[in-house]
């Protein structure tokens, strides 16, 4: 699977996903010290700087979190057509042009009232099928909750229907254009999660316990140590003199749940 990885950050999504053995093809973020973060980890991947301008390669998987600043509790609460938060809608084009097979989203929780309704409408007009699930740190073992909405898409414009999504019908032909944030209150092709599809399978692996071992250390007596840290990131890190590295740790996602998306895809495909 062929990974183009946006609003990338420090590569927590292909962190996860190429470890469940896909590759990233391309990254796209416009933060420059994020961007030297990217090419010390990643030398051989391009690394786009604009969403809004950039051209994308062919690629198998789109994954991204776009802004949350309009969309969380604690911002502007503009929502999905304010000024960060709006950049959903080139995440959308770039659906469009390049019309991967999934697509993985990750945001806020608070995306579930503010915003939700456009995404999953707005996909389901491309065709796309969902599933999605509210995923916190304290789900993987962590001692906080910090939960976090994620979506993943499948395409249905297929001779082959993807297992584990329900079965859609062709899209209808068109040129890609700039979406222009209308309201999409009819999901019609997506639907809520079900007990059996992908985010059931994530959910099966999380009571299994198998990522606990992530955090290999006791929570209870190491607490103190680590707080003010996020995702059991290592306490000499905030002691670092460039603090802009512990504010863009704080924004990545945790790497082990596109891990776990991933696997999902995989086990839903194995013949």
């Amino acid at each position: 699977m062929r990974v183009l990885d946006l609003f990338s950050g420090i590569g927590g999504f292909s962190l996860g996903l190429e470890r469940a053995g896909w590759q990233t093809i391309a990254f796209c973020e416009i933060d420059e010290h994020c961007r030297a973060v990217l090419r010390k980890h990643w030398p051989s991947v391009p690394v786009l700087q604009d969403v809004r301008s950039a051209e994308f390669p062919a690629a198998d998987i789109i994954c991204g979190g776009f802004p949350c600043q309009d969309i969380s509790y604690a911002g502007k609460r503009t929502g999905i057509t304010g000024e960060r938060s709006g950049l959903f809608w080139q995440m959308l084009r770039a659906v469009r042009l390049v019309r991967p097979r999934y697509v993985i989203v990750e945001n806020v929780a608070a995306l579930s009232t503010d915003g939700m309704d456009r995404v999953l409408g707005t996909m389901a007009d491309e065709r796309y099928d969902a599933e999605w699930d509210c995923i916190s740190a304290r789900d993987l073992g962590a001692p906080h909750g910090r939960p976090r909405m994620w979506i993943a898409f499948a395409d249905t414009d297929r001779e082959q229907w993807t297992p584990g999504f329900d079965q859609g019908v062709r899209r209808r032909e068109r040129e890609p254009q700039e979406e222009d944030a209308q309201a999409h209150p009819n999901t019609h092709g997506s639907r809520k999660l079900q007990p059996f599809g992908l985010f059931g399978y994530v959910r099966r692996r999380l009571a299994d316990g198998a990522t606990r071992a992530f955090w290999e250390c006791d929570w209870q007596t190491k607490f103190e140590a680590l707080r003010g840290m996020d995702d059991g990131v290592p306490t000499r890190l905030d002691r670092h003199r460039d603090s802009r590295s512990v504010g863009r740790l704080g924004n990545a996602v945790l790497h082990q749940i596109p891990w776990l998306i991933a696997e999902a895809i995989i086990a839903e495909n194995r013949p």
